[in-house]
C-alpha cells in the first residue's frame, strides 16, 4: 500500500500530535464540533464513515488502484468517475486488467519497463536529498524502489520461483506489515540505501520477472500455486496469472504516485 509509516491514526492539534495505533476505541464513534484538521488515517478501516455539514476544503483520499471503495459526495456516487478518470490518465491500468495471455503479460511488462524507464528517467534530474525526500509523508521514491523489490520477491520469488528465502534485506514491505515480521524475513526497515543502489536491485529484479515471462505458456499461466507469499500473511492460493498481474498492478500505481511526488518536488 501507498505510505512511509505503519497503520495509525495521527491527530494534530497545533504543535502538539496525538497518535492512534492498532486500536478500535473508535469503532462507530460520533464527532461533534470536533478539530480533526490536518489529521493523517493510514491503513484504517473507513468503511461506512459519514462526513455531514463539516467543512472538507482540501479533503484528500488516496487508495491503491483507485479501489478505495464506493465514494458518495452529496449524494452522487463519484466512484465510477473517479475510476474512469484515472484510466484516462493512466491508459496502462485498463491494459494490466485486460491481459489474459502469456503474449499479454510479455507485452505488458515491455510496456510497465519503458513506462519506469521514464519515470527514472525524471528522477535522474532531482539530487540524491530529493530522491530519498518523503512529500506529504509518503514513501520517498527510493523508498518506491524499495517495494517494488518486496513485491517482486514475494509474488515471483517466492510464490512463482518457490524460493523459500527470496527476500532483499533492501526490500520494503507494505506499511501495514509487522515490523517483527519484516525482521524475521531478514528486512532492514530502517536502511537508508543510495538511489543508485536501489536502482540497479530494481534492475536486477525487472531481468528476473523477464526470466520468468520468457519462458510463460498459456498453460503455466492457470498454474495454482500454494504457499505462504510472506509468512505474516499466511498460506495463499493463486494462479501464476495472478501472481504476475500483481506485480504488474503495483508497478502501475506506485509509478503513478511516483509521478505524483516527483512533479511535486521539480517544482520545489
Amino acid at each position: 500500500m501507498e505510505g512511509a509509516a505503519e497503520g495509525r491514526l495521527i491527530r494534530q492539534y497545533g504543535a502538539m500530535a496525538e497518535e492512534f495505533t492498532n486500536t478500535d476505541a473508535f469503532r462507530g464513534a460520533s464527532f461533534r464540533g470536533t478539530d480533526l484538521s490536518g489529521a493523517t488515517f493510514r491503513d484504517c478501516d473507513l468503511r461506512q464513515v459519514r462526513i455531514v455539514s463539516s467543512e472538507v476544503a482540501e479533503l484528500r483520499v488516496s487508495g491503491f488502484g483507485g479501489r478505495v471503495g464506493t465514494v458518495v459526495i452529496d449524494d452522487v456516487d463519484v466512484t465510477a468517475f473517479v475510476g474512469a478518470e484515472l484510466d484516462r490518465r493512466y491508459p496502462e491500468r485498463v491494459q494490466v486488467r485486460a491481459i489474459r495471455k502469456a503474449d499479454d503479460y510479455r507485452e505488458m511488462w515491455a510496456i510497465l519497463e519503458r513506462l519506469w524507464s521514464d519515470t527514472l528517467a525524471h528522477a535522474e534530474l532531482l539530487s540524491e536529498t530529493a530522491r530519498q525526500e518523503r512529500v506529504d509523508g509518503e514513501w520517498s521514491f527510493v523508498e518506491t524502489l524499495r517495494h517494488l523489490v518486496f513485491a517482486i520477491d514475494v509474488w515471483v520469488g517466492r510464490m512463482l520461483l518457490a524460493k523459500e528465502t527470496p527476500y532483499h534485506r533492501l526490500g520494503l514491505p507494505p506499511t501495514d506489515y509487522p515490523a517483527a515480521g519484516a525482521a524475521e524475513l531478514g528486512i532492514d526497515l530502517d536502511a537508508r540505501p543510495s538511489y543508485g543502489e536501489m536502482v540497479a536491485l530494481h534492475a536486477d529484479r525487472r531481468a528476473q520477472t523477464r526470466n520468468v515471462l520468457d519462458t510463460l505458456t498459456d498453460a503455466e499461466m492457470e498454474r495454482i500455486i500454494t504457499a505462504a507469499p510472506a509468512p505474516a500473511w499466511g498460506v495463499e492460493s493463486h494462479s501464476a496469472g495472478d501472481c504476475l498481474r500483481w506485480v504488474m498492478e503495483e508497478h502501475c500505481e506506485h509509478r503513478r504516485f511516483a509521478e505524483r511526488d516527483l512533479a511535486l518536488l521539480h517544482t520545489r
